[in-house]
C-alpha cells in the first residue's frame, strides 16, 4: 500500500509529530499553517480522534522550523488532503501501537479495550495513559515510524470529537495577527522602495532622512535603505515624507494594453503542445463537423490585495543566529533562503509562524522577513518591519495574466469532436526555494551578488500557467499548447489557483458558447459531455438549488450562469451559478455552489473556504487590474486597485456533497475557476452580449458590446 502522504516521507518518525509534554498534555506538531482557511481546527480534529484524545488535551505547533515536520508549503489545496493524510496515519499508527503496549502492562486482549480522553481503559477497571505508556516505552516510541507502507492498525472503541476554531477569537479581539505580535526592546522599520520592484534611486538624500522625525537611524547596504525607530506612529509619517523627497528610475516598460494584445507580443520561451490525447468522440467519428468556433479570453495581472500589508519580526540570538515571525506559506524554504542569503547554515535561523492577513500564495510575507532578517543581523536589534499599502501593491509578487485561446469544433448532433487550446502566460511559481537562485526583494537590493533567478514553470497536470488547461468534458481530440513568456512587466508568483482562475473561465465560457450555437440548454449540453458521475452529481444539484430551468431569456438586464470544474482535474469538484443584474455595472444577487470534497473533516471550515473562494474570485473577476505606466506601477492604493465592497457581498447558498467512504480532496481553491465562469456567463444572459475579457468592469463590457464576433466556421 502506498504512503497516504508524502509528508510521511520527510518526517517519517512518530516523534516528529507527536511530543508527550511533562505536564500531560499531548504536542501536536504540523507543517501546514493557518492562513485564515480554518485547517488548524480540522487538522486537530483529524489527529484528536485518530489518538481518541479531547482538544483541551493538546497544545498545537505549527510551521515552527525548530520542532515541526517539513511538509513544504501550506498551497495548492493540500491542506487536508496531504495534511490530513498524515496526520490520520499518524494517529492511527500511535494509537495501535500503545494499544498493544496497552495489552500488555494491563493483561487483556485488544477487544477488551475502550479509548477515552488518551486513557485506555481495560478489563476489571485496570487502566494506563498515553503518558505512563510512553514511560515504558521510551527506547521503542524514539524508533516508532510512520511511513510503514502496511502497517498493523487497531481499532478502539473511542469518543468522537468536534473541534472549534481556537484562533477567532483573538482574531477578533485585536490580538490574533503577526501584526500585533510585540518583541522586548522593539525597534520598527520602513523600507524605501520605488513604484517597481526594479526601480532603483537616482540618489539617496541620506542627511535629509536622518533629519526626519521619527528616524533615529537609517540603514544604508547599497539599494537597500530602512528607516528605524521607536514610535512607529512617527515612523509612518516619515516613510511618507521619504518616498516623496526621493526620485526614482523605472525599468521601460511595455505600454499598457488589453491583455490579449499584449501578452502575444512578449518573448517566449518556448511554443510547444505540451498535452495530446484522445480522438474524434467514439460513435461520433463519421459525423460531419458543423460548427467550428474559435474565440480568445483573457484575465490581468492580479494583486494579492491583502487588507493588512506584508509584516515579519525578527531577533538576533546568541551565536549569529537570527530568530524570525513570518505569515509565509512556506517557512522551511524561507529560512533557508534567508540562511543562504545572510551566509548562515540553516541551523542558525529558526523561522515561526504567525497568523497576517490572508493572500492563498506567495505576497510579500517572505521578502518582509529577509527586510527584518537583515536589519536583525545588521544592527543586532529587536525588529519589526511592515510593509505599506504602496509596497503591497506595486513591489510585492503579483499573480500572472493569461490569454488563452481556445478552438472547438461541434458535430451535427452538438457533440464536441475536437478541441485546442492555447495559453499564453509567464510563470506563476516564482517563490522562495522554487529552483534555483534566492527570490527574496530584499537582498537582490542589499547584497551586490544576488540576482534575481530566471523564471521557470511546471508542466502538466499541477501546470502553472497550464492548470486546468485539460477541460473536465468529454472532448474527443484534444492538444495544450503553451507559450511560456519569460518577461513580464510586474514580478510575478503564486496567486490563488495559479492558471486555474483563466483556464476555467476560459473553457467555461466557451461550452456556453458553444451550448448556444448548437441550441443546446448549457445544463444539458454540459451533462451531455459528462461521465465522471461525481461531476454530474453536483451540475445537477446546483442546477436544482438555482432552479435554473426557470431563468429566464437573455437580455433581460438579470442573467444566470453555471460553471463547472475539478480543481487541478484531480481535486475537488465544484458547480456553481451565479445570479447577477447589469446596468451601469455588474451586481452579483445570489450565488448558489455545490461541493464534493470528498470526506468532509470539517463541514464549517469547508464552508467558509468555499465562500472566501467565492468573494475573492468575484473581486478579481469584476473588479481588479494591475495597472502601470512610465513611472512603474500606477495601481498602488484602493482608489486605483478596486476590490469587492462589503456592500456588493452577494447572498450566498452552499451545499456539500458528504460521503465518508472517499479520501479527502483539496478545496480551497475550487471556486476560483468556475466562479469567474457563471459570473461570465451571467452576463452573457443579461446583456445578450459576450465579455471575454476580464475584469468584467463597465469600460470593458462597453468594449464587448461594441465588438462584432468572428462568424463561426462551418
Amino acid at each position: 500500500m502506498p504512503l497516504p502522504s508524502p509528508s510521511l516521507t520527510t518526517a517519517p518518525l512518530a516523534k516528529n509529530w507527536l511530543r508527550f509534554t511533562p505536564e500531560g498534555m499531548f504536542e501536536l506538531q504540523s507543517g501546514k499553517v493557518e492562513l485564515g482557511q480554518g485547517i488548524t481546527a480540522a487538522l486537530t480534529q483529524i489527529a484528536c480522534n485518530a489518538l481518541g484524545i479531547n482538544a483541551n488535551q493538546i497544545t498545537w505547533v505549527a510551521g515552527d522550523t525548530r520542532y515541526s515536520p517539513d511538509e513544504g508549503f501550506t498551497a495548492g489545496s493540500q491542506s487536508i488532503e496531504v495534511g490530513g493524510q498524515a496526520w490520520q496515519r499518524v494517529g492511527d499508527i500511535v494509537r495501535s501501537h500503545f494499544a498493544a503496549a496497552a495489552t500488555q502492562a494491563m493483561g487483556c486482549q485488544i477487544g477488551d479495550l475502550e479509548l477515552r480522553a488518551g486513557t485506555f481503559h481495560g478489563t476489571f477497571g485496570r487502566q494506563s495513559t498515553y503518558h505512563q505508556l510512553a514511560q515504558e516505552l521510551s527506547v521503542a516510541w524514539e524508533a516508532l515510524r510512520v511511513d510503514t507502507e502496511n502497517p498493523v492498525l487497531v481499532s478502539i472503541p473511542t469518543e468522537l470529537v468536534q473541534v472549534s476554531r481556537s484562533d477567532l477569537w483573538l482574531k477578533f479581539t485585536g490580538d490574533g495577527f503577526i501584526h500585533d505580535r510585540l518583541l522586548p526592546d522593539m525597534w520598527h522599520a520602513r523600507i524605501l522602495r520605488g513604484p517597481h520592484p526594479q526601480s532603483s534611486a537616482t540618489h539617496w538624500p541620506l542627511e535629509q532622512l536622518e533629519k526626519l522625525k521619527g528616524v533615529e537611524r537609517v540603514l544604508v547596504k547599497h539599494e537597500f535603505v530602512a528607516l528605524i525607530g521607536r514610535d512607529e506612529g512617527a515612523l509612518i509619517s516619515a516613510h511618507a515624507r521619504a518616498r516623496q523627497m526621493i526620485a526614482w528610475n523605472v525599468p521601460t516598460l511595455p505600454q499598457q494594453q488589453p491583455t490579449d494584445v499584449l501578452l502575444p507580443k512578449m518573448e517566449r520561451h518556448s511554443s510547444i503542445a505540451v498535452h495530446q490525447a484522445g480522438k474524434d468522440n467514439e460513435g461520433h467519428q463519421t459525423r460531419i463537423k458543423s460548427h467550428r468556433l474559435r474565440r480568445q479570453y483573457s484575465r490581468p495581472f492580479i494583486a494579492h490585495a491583502s487588507i493588512g500589508p506584508a509584516c515579519a519580526l525578527a531577533s538576533p540570538v546568541e551565536g549569529g543566529g537570527i530568530h524570525v515571525w513570518s505569515h509565509s506559506q512556506g517557512v522551511f524554504k524561507l529560512r533557508d533562503q534567508i540562511a543562504q542569503a545572510l551566509k548562515l547554515s540553516a541551523h542558525q535561523v529558526v523561522v515561526m509562524h504567525a497568523p497576517g492577513a490572508g493572500c492563498y500564495g506567495h505576497n510579500g510575507a517572505d521578502d518582509v522577513a529577509f527586510d527584518a532578517a537583515f536589519i536583525a543581523q545588521t544592527w543586532g536589534i529587536h525588529v519589526r518591519v511592515q510593509w505599506s499599502r504602496e509596497d503591497e501593491l506595486t513591489v510585492s509578487p503579483m499573480g500572472a495574466a493569461s490569454l488563452v485561446d481556445i478552438e472547438a469544433s461541434l458535430d451535427t448532433e452538438g457533440h464536441i469532436q475536437r478541441w485546442h487550446v492555447q495559453v499564453w502566460s509567464p510563470t506563476h511559481l516564482n517563490r522562495p526555494g522554487w529552483g534555483e537562485g534566492i527570490q527574496l526583494l530584499g537582498a537582490w537590493s542589499a547584497l551586490p551578488d544576488v540576482y534575481p533567478p530566471k523564471p521557470q514553470d511546471v508542466p502538466l497536470p499541477t501546470g502553472g500557467g497550464l492548470r486546468n488547461a485539460v477541460p473536465a468534458y468529454d472532448v474527443g481530440e484534444l492538444t495544450v499548447e503553451h507559450h511560456f513568456l519569460i518577461s513580464s512587466p510586474v514580478r510575478v508568483s503564486a496567486l490563488r489557483s495559479l492558471g486555474a482562475h483563466a483556464n476555467v473561465f476560459a473553457i467555461e465560457s466557451l461550452m456556453d458558447e458553444l451550448s448556444d450555437i448548437s441550441g443546446q440548454d448549457p445544463l444539458t449540453f454540459r451533462l451531455k459531455h459528462l461521465s465522471d458521475p461525481r461531476a454530474r452529481q453536483v451540475i445537477q444539484k446546483v442546477a436544482d438549488m438555482s432552479n435554473w430551468h426557470e431563468r429566464g431569456e437573455a437580455g433581460s438586464g438579470t442573467g444566470y450562469g453555471m460553471a463547472y470544474a475539478r480543481y487541478k482535474n484531480k481535486a475537488g469538484y465544484f458547480a456553481l451559478v451565479a445570479q447577477v443584474d447589469v446596468s451601469e455595472r455588474v451586481k452579483v444577487r445570489k450565488i448558489w455552489a455545490c461541493v464534493d470534497a470528498g470526506q468532509v473533516v470539517h463541514p464549517d471550515g469547508l464552508r467558509n473556504q468555499i465562500e472566501g473562494g467565492i468573494l475573492q474570485a468575484i473581486s478579481w473577476s469584476l473588479h481588479e487590474s494591475v495597472r502601470w505606466n512610465e513611472q512603474g506601477v500606477s495601481s498602488h492604493d484602493w482608489e486605483n486597485y478596486p476590490i469587492l465592497s462589503f456592500l456588493d457581498v452577494p447572498q450566498l447558498d452552499i451545499q456539500l456533497v458528504e460521503d465518508p467512504s472517499n479520501p479527502y480532496l483539496g478545496s480551497g481553491e475550487v471556486a476560483t475557476g468556475p466562479c469567474a465562469g457563471a459570473l461570465g456567463n451571467a452576463v452573457a444572459h443579461a446583456l445578450g452580449v459576450r465579455a471575454r475579457h476580464l475584469p468584467l468592469s463597465p469600460d470593458n463590457l462597453i468594449l464587448a458590446m461594441n465588438q462584432t464576433d468572428e462568424p463561426n466556421q462551418i
